[in-house]
């Protein structure tokens, strides 16, 4: 008996709103993993995927950041699968020259032991000035004082042939902060997040390729009570690893226009759920998408609610509790609860092979 085809599913986890799960360095790639068995085809965004100096590499994940991801989801671009990329490293000005010189060993690693093709490498003109805040929610946000230098390095980048870009901004220290000690005992928001959101933003909406950031700190001095989903970001000297390997495959950004299956071209995309993803060249979009996965309490973002006005099915994750509270009750939306993302799993195994998933659920209601 033949297996089914890929059903592809969006996941999405946000980033800096405190979940329990992907709200750490990494500590959404279990949920992604077993979502990628289940579906065949994932598609996901940096906040889940980077684990500092901890990766992992499926063929069936796609890596692709935010704002694309909400493209995407919009039926604006299409992605296409490729074998590999030449990553380009952006360096801040700000970056002293020790912390620099760990970056670039860092790159030099990942050349040397995973056969990675980076560079060239540029420096900005002027040190990029992060900032770093929190929004009346609790969420985490962020600022730049230069994108200007932050844009022009990225353009030298794809002029000296790099096709996706790793950004490294030096980001501030504050060792003593509540907010840090409350993140690294497992209770506190990813005060990162959302200035990392801004500068990977920035520079895909500019360019059109691939790009992520990993933020240049100092390292931290040792916390015997760490909690087990902040432990990947104590493990080295950078952040840098992760990003440098999901680039690597990241698939190609390709804008649509309005005959290739952008909202309001009709329901029929080009593809259905799991066709031509198996063909070299072939593109996936929105229109194939069979399943979304995303936070039960965060189901505001543009990448849900565009799925959502599709009718792709919604499957919403009680078990990842966040500071939000914007459900599906709350928004009017049809979803698909599950207690966990191990259920999360089942559900869209479940699509995939062509079972409805209120067949599985007691009591069974009546045909009326």
């Amino acid at each position: 008996m033949s297996e089914a085809p890929p059903l592809p599913t969006l996941l999405v986890i946000p980033t800096g709103v405190g979940c329990a799960v992907g709200g750490y360095a990494g500590d959404g790639l279990p949920a992604a993993r077993l979502l990628a068995a289940a579906s065949g085809c994932l598609i996901t965004h940096p906040n889940v995927m980077n684990g500092a100096s901890l990766y992992w590499s499926d063929r069936r994940i796609h890596y692709v950041e935010g704002w694309a991801l909400d493209r995407f989801a919009a039926a604006e671009l299409a992605l296409a699968p490729v074998a590999s990329r030449r990553v380009g490293l952006l360096l801040d000005a700000g970056i002293e020259p020790e912390l620099r010189a760990r970056q670039l060993q860092a790159a030099e690693a990942c050349r040397a032991t995973l056969g990675l093709a980076i560079g060239p490498v540029v420096t900005t003109e002027a040190p990029l000035g992060v900032g770093l805040s929190l929004g009346p929610s609790g969420t985490s946000w962020g600022s730049l004082e230069r994108p200007d230098a932050l844009l022009r390095a990225g353009e030298k980048l794809v002029a000296a042939g790099a096709t996706a870009i790793a950004a490294v901004a030096r980001f501030p220290d504050d060792p003593d902060s509540e907010a840090l000690a409350a993140y690294r005992a497992g209770s506190g928001v990813d005060a990162l997040a959302g200035a990392e959101a801004v500068i990977s933003h920035l520079l895909v909406r500019h360019l059109g390729i691939p790009c992520a950031h990993a933020p240049a700190l100092a390292p931290l001095p040792l916390d015997p009570d760490l909690d087990p989903r902040a432990a990947a970001e104590e493990l080295g000297h950078t952040f840098l690893p992760c990003v440098l390997v999901g680039l690597s495959r990241a698939p190609d950004l390709v804008p649509l226009g309005p005959h290739d299956g952008t909202a309001g071209a009709g329901p029929a995309g080009r593809f259905g759920p799991g066709q031509e993803l198996t063909r070299a060249g072939g593109l996936l979009e929105a229109s194939s998408l069979g399943a979304v996965v995303a936070p039960a309490g965060a189901l505001g973002g543009e990448a849900v609610l565009a799925c959502a006005a599709r009718g792709v099915p919604l499957i919403a994750v009680a078990g990842n509790p966040c500071l939000l509270q914007v459900s599906g009750e709350a928004l009017g939306l049809e979803v698909i609860s599950a207690s966990s993302y191990t259920e999360a799993a089942g559900v869209v195994l479940a699509l995939r092979e062509g079972l409805d998933p209120a067949m599985l659920r007691r009591p069974l209601r009546r045909l009326e």
